[in-house]
């Protein structure tokens, strides 16, 4: 995906299209107040004071086509430069737009404003030079969205549009929106029935639904199985702990803002936890180390809560309340390279069971014009940089660098995957932390006696399960892999009276074998009952009738196939455990 902000042209173009917006808009609702019209990664928009009018989706081509309209007539874009004094007068009764003016420094003499024919409006530019130039674009969508984004001024309207300077190129762009729109997490989680969402129940807090429960807990016990084979220790720890523990960890300091408030019960102060590091540390500390029994690595598939803004909460991708598959290893500082190398393997093996191709690692530094927002021991940042640096060269990774990237304890490398909509997500994140065992003082005794502390690897292979889901969804539309599918098999018996008891036999035949497996014999058209198995992407569908059951056999369509295969049972058996072993 283009960044239109990112792009000189196009951000140009895009900004210029969305005073063209503004003056259509002006055109038909001579009343309209302005606020602002900014470019965005995914083209502009303008907040509009329509009074008791509203703009509605099928209201946007009446625009486009008044926006068409100016366009034609071809009028300069001109700019002028005023004084304050002078911008006050010009936009007088324009309220929003005097608030902008009063809020600039008085020491900003010159202000400047753009023209188009009969309409001028507040802005510093840059502009092309005619509306001539504005002739691909599309206005998108309408929202509601609070002045100044604070939710006790009033709703203004927001209409987002994207402009381009060919039409093809804007064809592209809508080609890519509908792409976006077919495997949005949100539509297909509600299609297929994975996960819902209620404001009742409070934003930012999924519900899993029965197959969305399916799928978690076959990832869970993916990796699971996959760190116990590896040496891990699986644990389980509070959601809740007490605000003394994070002050002890530093979270308070550094993340207060993005926890939930504190609950004051008795003479004690608890927090929602929006993270494991600090009850993993307990945990190692409650027992005396040897240097023999480094790395200890702890494990935990572990509920976590972060107070996210209403507006960033998206559908399981960013949420409230969230599902970490998260680890801490502790270990010698001569053990940290064979660790990291460790766990790159993990994860690059992970991430060949379920196909991911396109990701480069990132490794994430400390911003150095801006150290307050970490822990203050320079020291202790230089060396854990340069050591991460060493690891990753040693290890033979292919990584860049991105400052200011860094968790607020130390350096990270970042896996960010490439998804089929062109986001750039991080999935997978080690951290290399020398502040946490300083601050709980954790140690453990060397080969001299002495006491010692450790080295912190923190690591997330799958992250949080919800963001991963969501990522996992609209990379596969919802199509999963076999293994993975919450129902991996349904059968439909043509005619209930003459093939369910075969097709009840075959369930129970095919579930013995730990297979998810549906029967559908709802007194509906076999037709209907097939292409709904096809809308729920079930990876196979049975079709059983009189040949089935009398030759005891079963007959099968792969989702997405119209041809019907016929094998034995043992066949097909040997098949689907075949599928879900390799992970094909």
């Amino acid at each position: 995906m283009i960044n239109i902000k990112e792009d000189e042209r196009l951000s140009k173009l895009n900004h210029s299209c969305a005073h063209l917006l503004a003056q259509a808009v002006k055109h038909k609702y001579p009343h309209a107040k302005f606020w602002v019209g900014p470019v965005i990664e995914e083209g502009f928009y303008y907040d509009i004071d329509l009074g008791d009018d509203v703009i509605k989706e099928e209201d946007l081509e009446m625009l486009e086509k008044e926006m068409k309209k100016i366009s034609k007539d071809g009028k300069r874009i001109v700019r002028h430069e005023i004084s304050k004094k002078e911008a006050l007068e010009m936009f007088k009764d324009d309220p929003y737009k005097l608030d902008l003016i009063e809020r600039m420094d008085d020491k900003e003499t010159i202000i400047s404003c753009y023209t188009q024919g009969d309409f001028t409006d507040l802005c510093r530019g840059p502009h092309v030079d005619t509306v001539k130039e504005l002739k691909y674009f599309k206005l998108l969508k309408v929202s509601g969205a609070y002045w100044k984004g604070d939710s006790n001024n009033k709703v203004l309207q927001r209409i987002y549009g994207i402009c381009f300077d060919t039409e093809q190129d804007l064809e592209n762009h809508l080609k890519y929106l509908e792409e976006v729109k077919e495997r949005d997490h949100r539509k297909l989680g509600k299609d297929l029935e994975i996960f819902m969402m209620s404001d009742l129940v409070g934003k930012g807090l999924p519900m899993w639904l029965p197959k969305g429960a399916t799928l978690r807990r076959t990832l869970d016990r993916y990796i699971t199985d996959k760190e116990i084979s590896l040496g891990y220790k699986h644990v389980c720890t509070p959601s809740v702990g007490s605000v003394d523990l994070y002050k002890t960890s530093g979270h308070w300091e550094h993340y207060k803002d993005d926890m939930f408030p504190s609950m004051k019960l008795d003479d004690e102060e608890y927090v929602l936890r929006p993270m494991n590091c600090p009850h993993h540390m307990m945990m190692f500390k409650n027992s005396l180390h040897s240097y023999r029994d480094l790395p200890i690595r702890i494990a935990e598939i572990a509920n976590d809560f972060r107070f996210e803004a209403s507006g960033a909460v998206c559908g399981i991708e960013r949420t409230r309340a969230f599902t970490q598959n998260d680890s801490h290893i502790f270990c010698r500082p001569d053990q940290i390279k064979e660790e990291f190398k460790n766990v790159i393997d993990l994860i690059l093996d992970v991430y060949k069971d379920f196909g991911f191709e396109n990701y480069s690692f990132r490794l994430s530094l400390r911003d150095k014009n801006n150290t307050e927002k970490y822990f203050g021991n320079d020291l202790l940042w230089e060396k854990s940089e340069n050591e991460l640096r060493e690891v990753l060269d040693e290890v033979g990774v292919d990584y860049y660098e991105a400052e200011g990237e860094a968790a607020f304890y130390g350096p990270k490398l970042d896996v960010q995957v490439k998804s089929a909509i062109g986001h750039d997500v991080t999935l997978s994140t080690i951290q290399l932390d020398y502040q946490l065992p300083e601050r709980f003082e954790l140690t453990y005794i060397d080969e001299h006696g002495d006491k010692v502390r450790p080295v912190v690897i923190h690591r997330a292979i799958l992250g949080s399960l919800d963001r991963f889901t969501a990522f996992l969804i609209e990379e596969t539309k919802g199509v999963f892999k076999t293994w993975l599918a919450p129902v991996q098999i349904n059968i439909i018996p043509v005619n209930n009276e003459y093939h369910l008891k075969y097709s009840k036999e075959l369930e129970k035949y095919l579930s013995s074998f730990g297979f998810r497996v549906e029967l559908d014999s709802r007194e509906e058209k076999l037709s209907y009952r097939m292409r709904e198995s096809q809308t729920k992407k079930i990876p196979f569908t049975l079709i059983i009738g009189d040949n089935e059951r009398d030759n005891d056999t079963i007959s099968y369509r792969k989702f997405g196939s119209r041809d019907t295969t016929t094998v034995s049972k043992k066949e097909f058996v040997d098949m689907i455990k075949d599928l879900i072993e390799t992970k094909k």
